[in-house]
């Protein structure tokens, strides 16, 4: 027992300690992979994903995905700076990519390696529908949701692993299993992601407005995402973004803000 409790009292204080700071929050969040660990890791695997699709070089397309990408980086530094956060992006390594891929999708790792494909250009409809879609992404990486989702998913698979430790009896334990992993998928997992879609959805608002990037076309770009869709995404509650309806209305609201935080930085007028 006091070995058992031991273990408690140290996981407890592994998961207290391994905690950063969002800096567009304030609020603690898990980091239980350091980034010291985890840009290594998403280098190497941006890398290899370069080397296995065609990258667009020496397009007017790829010089705006490269134009976009520089200007969102230099706006979230002013802001990280103006913020109290000198040095915050020391250890990213920004690269843009443009790949050939009529996915419609955009990412950019943790570290600030980010890809575009060209399958979403069309939906951009020109530079500020991509500042849109590229703010967002970065934000993403700035806010370091990718290493709570990892944080996030050791703490499911350890309680798992400590429930089926404890629970002797056979039935119990399959029981366990499948309410405990529909359980925290709906209720804890999918919310999460959720929230950080929100998240991301207003941090790319102010970084795109900082840029010099109108925020209004945020919402009309999620306009054009919700036509595409053709009604295809599911329920909101199953899902791990917000839904369309949900999004917009949020953009929507938020882009005022978003203008106002442009201002602080003499940005009044936008492309």
């Amino acid at each position: 027992m006091k070995l058992k409790n031991a273990t408690i009292i140290l996981g407890t204080i592994g998961l207290i300690t391994a905690c950063a700071t969002n800096p567009f929050t304030g609020k603690k969040t898990m980091a239980l992979v350091p980034n010291s660990q985890l840009f290594p890791t998403a280098f190497a695997q941006y890398d290899q994903f370069l080397s296995e699709n065609k990258v667009v070089k020496g397009t007017s397309d790829a010089a705006m995905v490269t134009r976009v990408g520089q200007k969102i980086a230099v706006a979230a530094e002013r802001w990280l700076n103006a913020n109290g956060h000198v040095g915050y992006l020391n250890d990213y390594k920004w690269e843009y990519n443009l790949v050939n891929d009529e996915t419609v999708n955009a990412w950019c790792m943790p570290g600030g390696k980010i890809v575009v494909y060209t399958g979403i250009l069309p939906i951009a409809k020109g530079e500020t529908g991509l500042a849109a879609i590229m703010g967002h992404e970065v934000a993403h990486a700035l806010a370091n949701h990718g290493q709570q989702r990892m944080s996030a998913a050791y703490v499911q698979q350890g309680v798992a692993i400590a429930g089926n430790i404890a629970i002797k009896d056979e039935q119990s334990r399959n029981a366990f299993n499948q309410y405990y992993g529909i359980g925290s998928q709906v209720g804890v997992m999918l919310p999460f992601s959720r929230a950080h879609e929100t998240e991301a959805d207003k941090i790319g608002l102010y970084l795109m407005a900082i840029a010099g990037y109108n925020p209004d076309e945020a919402a009309e770009l999620w306009k054009r995402m919700s036509a595409g869709s053709s009604g295809q995404a599911p329920p909101e509650l199953l899902s791990t973004h917000p839904s369309n309806e949900s999004r917009i209305a949020n953009l929507t609201a938020l882009a005022p803000t978003a203008k106002q935080e442009a201002a602080k930085f003499g940005v009044t007028s936008f492309k």
